[in-house]
């Protein structure tokens, strides 16, 4: 394995790779621990990941099947110790000083497939045949979330702008 040529890969690839992850998870430090396991599987296939010359495409789906299997391992644990809690709780008032963190907040409240398939159409600007692929759906499967997902977040309560001093 050339460990040279993946180390360069992940240093050049790491600021891209941790916005992706914070838009995934909404959290810094979840986005870094997402981002050192995605490496990590990265890394043990680096031979088949060079060999198909789009290691950060690698990289960034890895990112998103992690993160929707965490996801999926939190609701379970959550469900059956707190029957009923399914959505994060909702952002704090000095959350949504910000644009951006009253917009990380209305993606938290989405479920993980939805904000996955957002973050991949509007961060990756990834159609809907790659999406429906790194997530192991079917395309139509992929405009149906798009959909509910916008629709939710239209749904909920717009904010107004606190002008900047």
């Amino acid at each position: 394995m050339d460990r040279t040529e993946f180390e360069e890969f992940a240093t050049a690839g790491l600021p891209a790779l941790f916005r992706y992850g914070r838009a995934l998870t909404g959290d810094p430090q979840d986005a870094q621990d997402l981002v050192q396991d995605a490496l990590l599987r990265v890394w043990r296939a680096w031979p088949a990941v060079r060999r198909d010359g789009n290691p950060v495409a690698y990289a960034k789906t890895t990112m998103v099947r992690l993160h929707l299997s965490s996801a999926r391992r939190l609701r379970r644990r959550l469900s059956s110790a707190r029957p009923g809690l399914s959505a994060p709780p909702p952002s704090s008032a000095v959350d949504q000083v910000d644009d951006r963190h009253h917009l990380r907040g209305l993606l938290m409240t989405l479920p993980p497939i939805q904000r996955a398939v957002l973050v991949m159409t509007y961060l990756e600007d990834a159609d809907d045949a790659t999406i429906a692929a790194a997530l192991r759906r079917r395309p139509s499967s992929i405009r149906a979330a798009r959909s509910r997902a916008l629709a939710k977040l239209r749904e909920s309560p717009s904010k107004e702008v606190l002008p900047h001093a």
